[in-house]
């Protein structure tokens, strides 16, 4: 326990001193409710402690969890899961409240059909402050995950992989969802949709009202080979995606999956930053008109 604590002080103070940021965030998005962040799985080659400096140096202050990334040198073997203790909990967030970056999703996560289990991934997320878990459930445990969603006032994003998860298709998704909690929406994945053949575009306009986040990529083909590549410079056209969330009056999580050049991302990372903050800049601009 004492070491916990030591480490716990440590690492804030590392956080700080070396916490100066390579870029600005994302100021124009924050403005019309938007909050950009990364999903912790770009960074998979690191650690989980080491994601969230990653985090703060681009200026972003949210970040989403993944079960399984190493915590950090100093902790071992121990990973980032809803199993983690509570005196890991606290070194968590002793590092995210050192580097001003708030965990406010986590996931992809299983959430089983076993409520004990289910509660289990719910509980850890109301200790930890996290807003959204972000899973790809069974079909037949969509009522439970409905009922402990309100019960715990935590949103659940459905998350669609590529064919042939169980959410690929955005009908699918769409027909699932109806009778469930408004809690209970879509963890967008522009990038998989393109993967499987389908217009993200369409599909955004599909879910309208019940999109909850996004894994937000932009991809160099529509083909399932196809890599990420920054914001606004791809296939995806992510200046329509964002014009269309606007106009549903979405207002929530951007997670940055980025799945590629795994080892030195930011760069590219701060130019998906630049590009959307400028897009939403124009797009503010243009609803004043």
């Amino acid at each position: 326990m004492k070491s916990l604590v030591a480490l716990s002080v440590l690492t804030a103070v590392l956080c700080v001193v070396s916490g100066a940021a390579m870029a600005q965030g994302a100021p124009n998005a924050e403005a019309i409710g938007w909050r950009i962040g990364c999903q912790a799985y770009t960074f998979n080659h690191f650690t989980f402690f080491e994601a969230v400096d990653k985090v703060a140096s681009l200026g972003l202050k949210w970040i989403e969890a993944y079960p399984g990334q190493k915590l950090s040198k100093e902790t071992g073997d121990a990973v980032f899961d809803h199993n983690m203790s509570p005196e890991l909990q606290k070194v968590v967030n002793d590092k995210l409240k050192a580097a001003n970056v708030t965990l406010n999703a986590y996931g992809v996560v299983d959430l089983p059909g076993d409520e004990a289990q289910a509660r289990k991934v719910f509980d850890f997320a109301k200790a930890m402050g996290i807003e959204t878990i972000t899973s790809e459930p069974g079909f037949k445990d969509l009522p439970l995950v409905s009922k402990l969603a309100d019960e715990y006032a935590i949103n659940v994003a459905i998350h669609n992989h590529p064919k042939p998860s169980k959410y690929w298709n955005v009908d699918t998704e769409f027909e699932k969802l109806q009778g469930l909690s408004k809690r209970v929406g879509s963890c967008a994945d522009t990038g998989h949709w393109i993967r499987s053949g389908l217009v993200s575009l369409d599909c955004i306009k599909k879910l309208e009202g019940r999109i909850i986040s996004l894994h937000l990529k932009d991809l160099n083909e529509a083909s399932p080979r196809a890599h990420d590549v920054p914001w606004g410079t791809g296939i995806t056209n992510i200046k329509a995606i964002l014009e269309e969330l606007h106009r549903q009056g979405f207002k929530g999580l951007f997670s940055a999956e980025y799945e590629y050049n795994w080892d030195n991302s930011v760069p590219e990372l701060a130019q998906c930053v630049a590009n959307v903050d400028k897009m939403a800049a124009e797009i503010a601009a243009a609803a004043k008109k």
